[in-house]
């Protein structure tokens, strides 16, 4: 029987993984691009997100009340792992307060002095994972780990997200080199001209 690892790898290679010529949203050019919601919003794809996830927090004998991330690219995988789990809550944080109602950045679960898990799609820069870290820790959450579905192998990507996070370790399910080599292994071709 194959893991759900190895499942979520086939899945990310055959469904989020493109080779052409790419600008990402960091304005670097890449010859590849990954978009993980191809995945995370697959029914199967999702409810092995979730697997992993769980399976890799239990590893760690992490404990965390609810799992957030910054919208969108967190969005699928908080609430698979919500779901799943059926017993850490789910949080979302905005990219800004919102300008009415309650004005609130955290929205889902609020609970000051909760410990958390603060996941991503993919990190490149890290930037999006580190607004969701700093956005946390203002609410008065305590991260007690961070996670990616997907890190791009950028140098600073990681270095900057070790260093938001700190001391709360930062895990990668999956490197793109991971996922390329799984996609090359499967013979698919996914190439297009330009995106």
């Amino acid at each position: 029987m194959i893991s759900a690892r190895r499942q979520l790898l086939r899945l990310l290679a055959s469904r989020s993984f493109r080779l052409g010529e790419f600008k990402l949203a960091s304005g670097q050019r890449s010859d590849y691009y990954i978009d993980c919601r191809t995945t995370t919003l697959d029914a199967r794809g999702a409810q092995l997100t979730a697997e992993v996830f769980l399976e890799e927090i239990r590893r760690r004998d992490w404990k965390p009340e609810a799992i957030g991330g910054l919208t969108m690219g967190a969005d699928p995988i908080v609430v698979a792992i919500a779901v799943i789990s059926g017993n850490m809550h789910g949080f979302l944080v905005r990219k800004a307060e919102k300008p009415h109602g309650t004005g609130q950045r955290i929205e889902g679960f609020r609970q000051n002095g909760a410990q958390v898990v603060i996941v991503d799609d993919v990190c490149t820069t890290g930037s999006s994972t580190i607004e969701a870290i700093r956005a946390a820790r203002e609410f008065g959450f305590r991260v007690i780990g961070v996670m990616c579905l997907v890190e791009r192998g950028e140098a600073e990507g990681r270095v900057n997200v070790e260093h938001a996070a700190s001391p709360a370790p930062f895990v990668a399910i999956f490197t793109a080199a991971d996922v390329r080599r799984e996609h090359l292994a499967l013979n698919l071709d996914t190439s297009v001209e330009a995106y």
